[in-house]
């Protein structure tokens, strides 16, 4: 039996990638257009930065809330996923400081939606418990990969460092003379303190 994909199937396929394409474009935009403007700015704002009009950005996301959670849902992701990346290229112990410097960057850029998601409105129930499955396995991969390269401390809760470094991060609008990166740079100062390799 032939398995490859009939004509009629092939269509369905190029649809699904063009709009997951469109809906990539939309959340980038969103996000852009979030940080400086805020989660109020007007649609068109978003729609002209995504180049699409705005039947398809509310056929995605039909109350401004869906699109508010999928914006953090599609940030969050993205600063979790660039983790293996920089496991490949870095030391271990650099691979943590370049992560927890994009984690303070999307702490900068998310304060922005920090009312809508506090708001009490449902939509952004399951947004803090999403937050925290994405991010701290990722961090505890990190650190437990630079505690066993002897890199840094071994006694990191991962949960905590996250918290550390949100409250160091400054507004990016705020942070104009490069505080937020020393602060880090202290923090991973700090974290080599007491490190010694573990047996193998």
């Amino acid at each position: 039996m032939n398995d490859a994909p009939t004509d009629r199937e092939r269509p369905r396929q190029r649809v699904r990638a063009d709009a997951q394409r469109s809906i990539d474009t939309l959340l980038t935009a969103a996000a852009e257009v979030f940080t400086v403007s805020g989660v109020d700015a007007p649609v068109r704002q978003i729609t002209a930065k995504a180049g699409v009009g705005a039947g398809t950005l509310y056929r995605h996301f039909p109350q401004r809330s869906d699109l508010i959670a999928a914006v953090f849902r599609h940030e969050v992701d993205a600063c979790a996923d660039a983790a293996p990346s920089l496991v490949a290229q870095c030391e271990p112990v650099d691979a943590l400081a370049q992560w927890l410097r994009r984690f303070a960057g999307f702490i900068a850029t998310k304060r922005g939606l920090s009312a809508a998601l506090h708001s009490g409105d449902p939509a952004y129930d399951s947004l803090p418990s999403y937050f925290q499955q994405r991010f701290v396995p990722v961090l505890g991969t990190l650190l437990d990969a630079a505690a066993k390269a002897g890199q840094i401390r071994s006694d990191i809760d991962p949960q905590d460092l996250l918290r550390a470094v949100g409250n160091l991060t400054l507004p990016a609008q705020e942070d104009d003379n490069g505080h937020t990166q020393r602060m880090i740079a202290l923090l991973i100062d700090g974290l080599r303190y007491g490190a010694h390799a573990r047996p193998v």
